[in-house]
Protein backbone atom coordinates (compact mmCIF):
# COMPACT_ATOMS: atom_id res chain seq x y z
CA UNK A 1 0.00 0.00 0.00
CA UNK A 2 1.02 3.64 -0.52
CA UNK A 3 0.56 4.30 3.23
CA UNK A 4 0.33 1.96 6.25
CA UNK A 5 -3.11 0.52 6.97
CA UNK A 6 -3.10 2.23 10.38
CA UNK A 7 -2.61 5.64 8.76
CA UNK A 8 -5.31 5.05 6.16
CA UNK A 9 -7.71 3.98 8.92
CA UNK A 10 -6.85 6.97 11.12
CA UNK A 11 -7.44 9.43 8.29
CA UNK A 12 -10.65 7.72 7.15
CA UNK A 13 -12.18 7.69 10.63
CA UNK A 14 -11.15 11.31 11.18
CA UNK A 15 -12.83 12.46 7.95
CA UNK A 16 -15.96 10.42 8.65
CA UNK A 17 -16.15 11.99 12.11
CA UNK A 18 -16.06 15.46 10.53
CA UNK A 19 -18.85 14.42 8.17
CA UNK A 20 -20.98 13.06 11.03
CA UNK A 21 -20.45 16.31 12.94
CA UNK A 22 -21.71 18.23 9.93
CA UNK A 23 -18.46 20.18 9.46
CA UNK A 24 -18.21 21.38 5.86
CA UNK A 25 -14.83 23.04 6.40
CA UNK A 26 -12.26 21.01 8.30
CA UNK A 27 -8.46 20.68 8.16
CA UNK A 28 -6.85 17.48 6.95
CA UNK A 29 -3.10 18.19 7.10
CA UNK A 30 -1.37 20.90 9.11
CA UNK A 31 1.40 22.60 7.16
CA UNK A 32 3.84 23.43 9.95
CA UNK A 33 6.60 25.81 8.86
CA UNK A 34 9.08 26.13 11.74
CA UNK A 35 11.56 28.20 9.69
CA UNK A 36 12.10 29.75 6.26
CA UNK A 37 15.85 29.54 5.83
CA UNK A 38 17.18 27.03 3.35
CA UNK A 39 20.42 25.67 1.94
CA UNK A 40 19.05 25.88 -1.62
CA UNK A 41 17.65 28.74 -3.70
CA UNK A 42 15.33 27.05 -6.19
CA UNK A 43 14.21 29.21 -9.10
CA UNK A 44 10.52 28.32 -8.67
CA UNK A 45 10.37 28.78 -4.88
CA UNK A 46 8.49 31.69 -3.34
CA UNK A 47 9.00 30.71 0.30
CA UNK A 48 12.47 31.93 1.23
CA UNK A 49 12.63 35.51 -0.11
CA UNK A 50 12.91 37.19 3.30
CA UNK A 51 15.45 39.47 4.99
CA UNK A 52 18.12 37.93 7.21
CA UNK A 53 16.33 38.54 10.52
CA UNK A 54 13.29 36.58 9.27
CA UNK A 55 15.46 33.75 7.96
CA UNK A 56 17.09 33.48 11.40
CA UNK A 57 13.72 33.16 13.17
CA UNK A 58 12.20 29.78 14.02
CA UNK A 59 9.33 28.24 15.95
CA UNK A 60 10.08 26.59 19.28
CA UNK A 61 9.00 22.98 19.88
CA UNK A 62 6.34 24.25 22.28
CA UNK A 63 4.88 26.59 19.63
CA UNK A 64 4.77 23.69 17.17
CA UNK A 65 3.01 21.39 19.64
CA UNK A 66 0.46 24.09 20.52
CA UNK A 67 -0.40 24.63 16.84
CA UNK A 68 -0.79 20.89 16.26
CA UNK A 69 -3.13 20.50 19.23
CA UNK A 70 -5.09 23.58 18.23
CA UNK A 71 -5.63 22.37 14.69
CA UNK A 72 -6.32 18.73 15.54
CA UNK A 73 -5.38 17.13 12.23
CA UNK A 74 -4.17 13.51 12.14
CA UNK A 75 -1.32 14.43 9.76
CA UNK A 76 1.38 17.10 9.96
CA UNK A 77 3.64 18.13 7.09
CA UNK A 78 6.79 20.06 7.98
CA UNK A 79 7.95 22.08 4.98
CA UNK A 80 10.25 25.11 4.98
CA UNK A 81 12.84 26.36 4.25
CA UNK A 82 14.85 23.26 5.07
CA UNK A 83 13.61 21.66 8.32
CA UNK A 84 16.91 19.89 8.96
CA UNK A 85 18.51 23.30 9.55
CA UNK A 86 16.32 23.73 12.65
CA UNK A 87 18.41 22.75 15.71
CA UNK A 88 15.33 21.44 17.52
CA UNK A 89 13.86 19.44 14.63
CA UNK A 90 14.57 16.02 16.22
CA UNK A 91 12.75 17.20 19.36
CA UNK A 92 9.82 18.56 17.31
CA UNK A 93 9.47 15.33 15.36
CA UNK A 94 9.75 13.17 18.49
CA UNK A 95 7.05 15.26 20.18
CA UNK A 96 4.68 14.88 17.24
CA UNK A 97 5.32 11.14 17.03
CA UNK A 98 4.61 10.85 20.76
CA UNK A 99 1.26 12.52 20.04
CA UNK A 100 0.63 9.85 17.37
CA UNK A 101 0.53 12.33 14.53
CA UNK A 102 1.56 11.08 11.10
CA UNK A 103 4.47 13.33 10.23
CA UNK A 104 5.86 14.09 6.79
CA UNK A 105 9.13 15.91 7.35
CA UNK A 106 9.95 17.56 4.04
CA UNK A 107 13.60 17.87 3.09
CA UNK A 108 15.85 18.47 0.11
CA UNK A 109 18.01 15.71 1.68
CA UNK A 110 21.29 17.59 1.41
CA UNK A 111 21.75 17.03 5.16
CA UNK A 112 19.64 13.89 5.56
CA UNK A 113 22.35 11.24 5.57
CA UNK A 114 24.46 13.00 8.21
CA UNK A 115 21.45 13.71 10.48
CA UNK A 116 19.64 10.36 10.29
CA UNK A 117 21.06 9.28 13.64
CA UNK A 118 19.09 12.09 15.33
CA UNK A 119 15.77 10.42 14.44
CA UNK A 120 14.14 7.07 15.19
CA UNK A 121 12.21 5.01 12.62
CA UNK A 122 8.48 5.01 13.31
CA UNK A 123 5.27 4.31 11.43
CA UNK A 124 4.36 7.89 12.34
CA UNK A 125 7.39 9.44 10.62
CA UNK A 126 8.15 9.74 6.93
CA UNK A 127 10.95 11.71 5.35
CA UNK A 128 9.36 13.42 2.35
CA UNK A 129 12.30 14.06 0.05
CA UNK A 130 12.01 16.73 -2.63
CA UNK A 131 13.26 15.19 -5.89
CA UNK A 132 12.07 17.06 -8.97
CA UNK A 133 13.06 14.52 -11.60
CA UNK A 134 16.03 12.75 -13.07
CA UNK A 135 19.52 14.09 -12.43
CA UNK A 136 19.72 16.87 -15.03
CA UNK A 137 16.18 18.12 -14.48
CA UNK A 138 16.42 18.07 -10.67
CA UNK A 139 19.76 19.89 -10.62
CA UNK A 140 18.40 22.52 -12.99
CA UNK A 141 15.25 22.92 -10.90
CA UNK A 142 17.08 23.40 -7.59
CA UNK A 143 19.88 25.44 -9.18
CA UNK A 144 22.58 23.19 -7.75
CA UNK A 145 24.78 20.79 -9.67
CA UNK A 146 25.07 17.47 -7.88
CA UNK A 147 21.92 18.06 -5.85
CA UNK A 148 20.19 15.00 -7.27
CA UNK A 149 23.02 12.62 -6.36
CA UNK A 150 23.11 13.91 -2.77
CA UNK A 151 19.32 13.69 -2.42
CA UNK A 152 19.18 10.12 -3.73
CA UNK A 153 22.08 9.12 -1.48
CA UNK A 154 20.00 10.43 1.42
CA UNK A 155 16.96 8.50 0.20
CA UNK A 156 18.85 5.23 0.03
CA UNK A 157 20.46 5.79 3.43
CA UNK A 158 17.08 6.47 5.08
CA UNK A 159 15.48 3.43 3.44
CA UNK A 160 18.40 1.24 4.56
CA UNK A 161 18.04 2.56 8.12
CA UNK A 162 14.39 1.47 8.23
CA UNK A 163 12.68 4.85 7.82
CA UNK A 164 9.56 5.48 5.80
CA UNK A 165 10.60 7.55 2.79
CA UNK A 166 8.28 9.29 0.37
CA UNK A 167 9.09 11.79 -2.35
CA UNK A 168 7.67 15.07 -3.56
CA UNK A 169 8.10 16.06 -7.22
CA UNK A 170 7.08 19.52 -8.42
CA UNK A 171 6.70 19.99 -12.18
CA UNK A 172 6.98 23.15 -14.24
CA UNK A 173 6.52 24.06 -17.88
CA UNK A 174 9.10 22.25 -19.99
CA UNK A 175 9.01 19.02 -17.97
CA UNK A 176 9.50 15.94 -20.15
CA UNK A 177 6.81 13.35 -19.32
CA UNK A 178 8.99 10.48 -20.54
CA UNK A 179 11.75 11.57 -18.18
CA UNK A 180 9.26 11.95 -15.32
CA UNK A 181 8.03 8.39 -15.86
CA UNK A 182 11.64 7.15 -15.85
CA UNK A 183 12.11 9.18 -12.65
CA UNK A 184 9.22 7.26 -11.06
CA UNK A 185 10.92 3.99 -11.98
CA UNK A 186 14.16 5.15 -10.35
CA UNK A 187 12.36 6.13 -7.15
CA UNK A 188 10.62 2.77 -6.88
CA UNK A 189 13.92 0.96 -7.41
CA UNK A 190 15.46 3.09 -4.64
CA UNK A 191 12.83 1.70 -2.27
CA UNK A 192 10.65 4.73 -1.57
CA UNK A 193 7.28 3.95 -0.03
CA UNK A 194 5.29 6.22 -2.36
CA UNK A 195 5.51 9.37 -4.47
CA UNK A 196 3.67 12.67 -4.63
CA UNK A 197 3.62 14.80 -7.77
CA UNK A 198 2.08 18.22 -8.33
CA UNK A 199 2.39 21.24 -10.62
CA UNK A 200 4.26 24.21 -9.19
CA UNK A 201 2.45 27.31 -7.97
CA UNK A 202 3.02 30.73 -9.56
CA UNK A 203 4.67 32.47 -6.63
CA UNK A 204 5.01 36.21 -7.18
CA UNK A 205 8.33 36.15 -5.32
CA UNK A 206 9.84 33.27 -7.30
CA UNK A 207 12.95 34.29 -9.27
CA UNK A 208 11.80 32.34 -12.36
CA UNK A 209 8.37 33.53 -13.58
CA UNK A 210 8.61 31.94 -17.05
CA UNK A 211 8.08 28.25 -16.34
CA UNK A 212 4.86 27.98 -14.35
CA UNK A 213 2.19 25.78 -15.89
CA UNK A 214 -1.27 27.00 -16.89
CA UNK A 215 -4.22 24.69 -16.29
CA UNK A 216 -4.51 23.41 -19.86
CA UNK A 217 -0.81 22.58 -20.06
CA UNK A 218 -0.92 20.99 -16.61
CA UNK A 219 -3.71 18.63 -17.62
CA UNK A 220 -1.96 17.69 -20.87
CA UNK A 221 1.31 17.01 -19.05
CA UNK A 222 -0.23 14.99 -16.24
CA UNK A 223 -2.45 13.03 -18.61
CA UNK A 224 0.64 11.93 -20.49
CA UNK A 225 2.53 11.08 -17.27
CA UNK A 226 -0.18 9.37 -15.21
CA UNK A 227 -2.06 7.47 -17.93
CA UNK A 228 -0.89 3.96 -18.88
CA UNK A 229 0.45 3.70 -15.35
CA UNK A 230 2.92 1.02 -14.32
CA UNK A 231 1.80 -1.41 -11.63
CA UNK A 232 5.03 -0.82 -9.70
CA UNK A 233 4.30 2.86 -9.10
CA UNK A 234 2.84 3.85 -5.72
CA UNK A 235 1.51 7.34 -5.09
CA UNK A 236 0.98 9.19 -1.84
CA UNK A 237 -2.06 11.14 -3.00
CA UNK A 238 -5.80 10.81 -3.29
CA UNK A 239 -6.76 8.93 -6.48
CA UNK A 240 -9.35 11.63 -7.08
CA UNK A 241 -6.71 14.37 -6.87
CA UNK A 242 -4.65 12.51 -9.44
CA UNK A 243 -7.66 12.23 -11.75
CA UNK A 244 -8.10 15.96 -11.29
CA UNK A 245 -4.52 16.53 -12.46
CA UNK A 246 -5.21 14.38 -15.52
CA UNK A 247 -8.28 16.41 -16.43
CA UNK A 248 -10.66 13.57 -15.60
CA UNK A 249 -12.29 15.14 -12.55
CA UNK A 250 -13.44 18.63 -11.58
CA UNK A 251 -12.68 19.69 -8.01
CA UNK A 252 -13.09 22.96 -6.15
CA UNK A 253 -10.27 24.21 -3.97
CA UNK A 254 -10.45 23.60 -0.22
CA UNK A 255 -7.84 26.05 1.11
CA UNK A 256 -8.82 25.27 4.71
CA UNK A 257 -7.87 21.62 4.13
CA UNK A 258 -4.16 22.27 4.66
CA UNK A 259 -3.85 25.29 6.98
CA UNK A 260 -0.39 26.77 7.51
CA UNK A 261 1.24 27.82 10.75
CA UNK A 262 4.61 29.61 10.70
CA UNK A 263 6.65 32.16 12.65
CA UNK A 264 4.06 34.75 11.55
CA UNK A 265 1.03 32.84 12.84
CA UNK A 266 -1.83 31.18 10.95
CA UNK A 267 -1.47 32.15 7.30
CA UNK A 268 -4.50 33.48 5.41
CA UNK A 269 -5.97 31.86 3.41
CA UNK A 270 -3.69 28.94 2.55
CA UNK A 271 -0.16 27.59 2.20
CA UNK A 272 0.40 29.43 -1.10
CA UNK A 273 -1.09 32.88 -0.56
CA UNK A 274 -0.20 35.43 2.11
CA UNK A 275 -3.18 37.70 2.70
CA UNK A 276 -2.48 38.28 6.36
CA UNK A 277 -2.25 36.15 9.49
CA UNK A 278 -4.52 35.05 12.32
CA UNK A 279 -3.56 34.60 15.96
CA UNK A 280 -5.46 31.33 16.33
CA UNK A 281 -6.76 28.51 14.18
CA UNK A 282 -10.32 29.41 15.14
CA UNK A 283 -9.76 33.00 14.03
CA UNK A 284 -8.38 31.73 10.72
CA UNK A 285 -11.45 29.60 10.04
CA UNK A 286 -13.90 32.30 11.12
CA UNK A 287 -12.41 35.42 9.55
CA UNK A 288 -11.18 34.35 6.11
CA UNK A 289 -13.70 35.12 3.38
CA UNK A 290 -13.29 31.73 1.73
CA UNK A 291 -15.60 32.60 -1.16
CA UNK A 292 -12.89 34.95 -2.43
CA UNK A 293 -10.49 32.09 -3.18
CA UNK A 294 -10.34 29.20 -5.63
CA UNK A 295 -10.76 29.24 -9.40
CA UNK A 296 -14.53 29.70 -9.09
CA UNK A 297 -14.01 33.01 -7.24
CA UNK A 298 -12.37 34.69 -10.18
CA UNK A 299 -9.37 35.55 -8.02
CA UNK A 300 -6.46 35.88 -10.48
CA UNK A 301 -4.03 34.46 -7.90
CA UNK A 302 -6.00 31.20 -8.01
CA UNK A 303 -6.61 31.03 -11.76
CA UNK A 304 -3.98 28.43 -12.68
CA UNK A 305 -3.57 26.68 -9.34
CA UNK A 306 -3.87 22.89 -9.32
CA UNK A 307 -1.49 22.38 -6.43
CA UNK A 308 -1.61 19.49 -3.97
CA UNK A 309 -2.05 21.77 -0.96
CA UNK A 310 -5.27 23.18 -2.44
CA UNK A 311 -6.82 20.08 -3.97
CA UNK A 312 -5.62 16.95 -2.14
CA UNK A 313 -8.09 17.64 0.67
CA UNK A 314 -10.73 18.28 -2.01
CA UNK A 315 -10.11 14.80 -3.39
CA UNK A 316 -10.42 13.22 0.06
CA UNK A 317 -13.59 15.21 0.75
CA UNK A 318 -15.03 14.02 -2.59
CA UNK A 319 -14.29 10.41 -1.66
CA UNK A 320 -16.12 10.58 1.66
CA UNK A 321 -18.83 12.95 0.51
CA UNK A 322 -21.08 10.33 -1.04
CA UNK A 323 -21.44 6.67 -1.93
CA UNK A 324 -20.61 7.68 -5.51
CA UNK A 325 -17.35 9.19 -4.31
CA UNK A 326 -16.43 6.05 -2.39
CA UNK A 327 -17.21 3.84 -5.39
CA UNK A 328 -15.22 6.01 -7.80
CA UNK A 329 -12.25 6.03 -5.44
CA UNK A 330 -12.38 2.26 -5.03
CA UNK A 331 -12.45 1.89 -8.80
CA UNK A 332 -9.45 4.22 -9.12
CA UNK A 333 -7.51 2.16 -6.56
CA UNK A 334 -8.21 -1.26 -8.08
CA UNK A 335 -8.16 -0.21 -11.74
CA UNK A 336 -5.31 2.28 -11.67
CA UNK A 337 -3.62 1.77 -15.02
CA UNK A 338 -5.73 4.35 -16.91
CA UNK A 339 -5.07 2.98 -20.38
CA UNK A 340 -5.18 5.86 -22.85
CA UNK A 341 -4.01 5.62 -26.46
CA UNK A 342 -4.12 9.39 -26.84
CA UNK A 343 -1.82 9.84 -23.85
CA UNK A 344 0.57 7.26 -25.27
CA UNK A 345 0.65 9.20 -28.52
CA UNK A 346 1.48 12.37 -26.55
CA UNK A 347 4.41 10.55 -24.96
CA UNK A 348 5.71 9.28 -28.27
CA UNK A 349 5.45 12.69 -29.94
CA UNK A 350 6.69 14.81 -27.01
CA UNK A 351 9.71 16.93 -27.84
CA UNK A 352 11.82 17.78 -24.78
CA UNK A 353 12.31 21.50 -24.21
CA UNK A 354 15.87 22.75 -24.05
CA UNK A 355 17.07 25.02 -21.29
CA UNK A 356 20.14 27.12 -20.73
CA UNK A 357 23.05 26.30 -18.47
CA UNK A 358 22.43 25.65 -14.79
CA UNK A 359 22.71 28.87 -12.79
CA UNK A 360 23.13 29.08 -9.01
CA UNK A 361 20.96 32.00 -7.88
CA UNK A 362 22.89 34.05 -5.35
CA UNK A 363 20.98 37.28 -4.91
CA UNK A 364 19.26 36.47 -1.62
CA UNK A 365 20.39 35.90 1.98
CA UNK A 366 18.64 32.53 1.65
CA UNK A 367 21.45 31.27 -0.57
CA UNK A 368 24.10 31.02 2.14
CA UNK A 369 25.93 27.71 2.28
CA UNK A 370 24.73 24.89 4.51
CA UNK A 371 27.61 25.48 6.95
CA UNK A 372 26.78 29.20 7.20
CA UNK A 373 23.13 28.47 7.82
CA UNK A 374 23.97 25.91 10.48
CA UNK A 375 26.07 28.55 12.24
CA UNK A 376 23.11 30.93 12.15
CA UNK A 377 20.79 28.26 13.55
CA UNK A 378 23.21 27.22 16.25
CA UNK A 379 23.26 23.64 15.02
Amino acid sequence: MAVPVSQAWTVATYVLKQKLMGRKKYPLVLMLEPLFRCNLACAGCGKIQYPAHILKAELSPEECFKAVEECGTPMVAIPGGEPLLHPKMPEIVAGLVARKKYVYMCTNALLLKEKLHLFKPSKYLSFSVHVDGQKEHHDFSVCREGGHDIAMEGVRAAVAAGFRVTTNTTLFDGADPNSVRAHFDELMIAGVESMMVSPGYTYDKAPDQKHFLGRARSKKLFRSILSNRKSTWRFNASPIFMEFLMGKKDLTCTPWGMPTFSIFGWQKPCYLLQDGYADSFQELMETVEWQNYGTESGNPQCANCMVHSGYEASGVNYTFGSLKGLMQTAKAIFFSKYEDEGAMKLLNEWKPASHGPLVQIASSPATHSASELQEVSGD
